[in-house]
């Protein structure tokens, strides 16, 4: 049991609820469906977590592999404000890379698995949205596309965990698929965009010195990026006016706009980054859950995960209301 605990720390399980709400959400949205099935659909949630915690470990894989870890300590040496503790548990000896590909396709059987069940029930089509996702997965930052690396990781991101995640799910519990479900699931995906490029854009100085091409090195200034980070924030509120307006999703589906709110602070928080990264902030009762801030606070990575855990929270409070209006409708 302690091994399995430590695989999943390492596996970023912190960055879990960018799945699991989302898959919740898709479940919500099913259950009124005929056909839908309890057990198909938390069969289905099953392998999307346990897909995620593949796929986060094969990025460290993939990464550790490409510059090692030490990179990060390098550049943190060289004045860059960088986050230095990715892969700690193979820097420090814990573990090594044949034991973290070991966790990689234990993962990755498990998610397998969960699919061949809801592939024996439900046909062909959920083996498409499994497969189309297993190669973005795999190709995020592993060979031969990293695509990452080219500018296209946030892209993918939001791919994965929006339409795909929300329409596999969706289709597993209830073996079709609906408008509503695709109105809802740009948006997520969109958020789920939003988590990595907000990282991105406070990584931009080490990832350039690093040759790592996300797509806030792609936009090279400042005014670009935020211009990206107000559009993905924009568009992801419009979709669910724009789906309310055309009659694909009821009027209560507007009470998500309740988080434009927290969407106007993240966007404030990034423009004071870009303008004064060194100004320090401290969480508020609307940015939602920040964990041990103290701890936060003294391992000097306060300036970064105020902003990402307001980036998460966000897309967990949009999925939470949706959720909340399944259950009412």
């Amino acid at each position: 049991m302690n091994i399995v605990r430590f695989w999943i720390r390492n596996a970023r399980s912190r960055a879990l609820p960018q799945s699991f709400l989302p898959a919740i959400l898709a479940f919500c949205l099913a259950s009124p469906e005929k056909g839908f099935s309890v057990y198909l659909g938390i069969i289905a949630i099953a392998g999307v977590i346990a897909g995620h915690l593949c796929m986060n470990l094969f990025d460290d894989y993939f990464d550790y592999r490409v510059k090692g870890a030490e990179f990060r300590d390098v550049l943190a040496r060289k004045g860059f404000r960088s986050r230095i503790a990715k892969c700690a548990y193979i820097t420090s000896g814990k573990a090594d890379l044949k034991q973290l590909l070991i966790a990689c396709f234990a993962f990755g059987a498990i998610a397998l698995g969960m699919g061949g069940i809801i592939f024996f029930f439900r046909g062909n089509t959920i083996l498409w949205f499994a497969l189309v996702t297993a190669v973005l997965g795999i190709s995020y930052s592993g060979w031969p596309l990293r695509l990452s690396y080219h500018g296209l990781g946030e892209i993918v991101i939001g791919i994965m965990f929006g339409p795909l995640l929300m329409m596999g799910v969706y289709y597993s519990a209830c073996g079709q698929l609906d408008w509503p479900v695709i109105f809802i699931s740009v948006p997520v995906g969109l958020l789920v965009s939003n988590i990595v490029y907000t990282h991105a854009i406070m990584d931009y100085e080490p990832d350039k010195e690093a040759g790592k091409m996300t797509f806030a090195v792609l936009l090279q200034t400042q005014k670009r990026m935020l211009a990206v980070l107000f559009f993905l924030l924009l568009a992801a509120f419009s979709c669910i006016v724009a789906g309310v307006i055309l009659g694909y999703l009821s009027p209560f589906y507007l009470l998500t706009l309740l988080a434009l709110p927290m969407a106007a602070g993240l966007f404030y928080l990034m423009i004071e980054f870009v303008r004064h990264p060194e100004k320090k902030f401290s969480p508020q009762c609307w940015m939602g859950p920040a964990g041990d801030w103290k701890r936060i606070q003294s391992s000097g990575l306060d300036w970064f995960m105020i902003r990402w855990l307001l980036a998460r929270n966000l897309l967990s409070f949009f999925c939470l209301i949706n959720i909340g209006v399944c259950l009412i409708q």
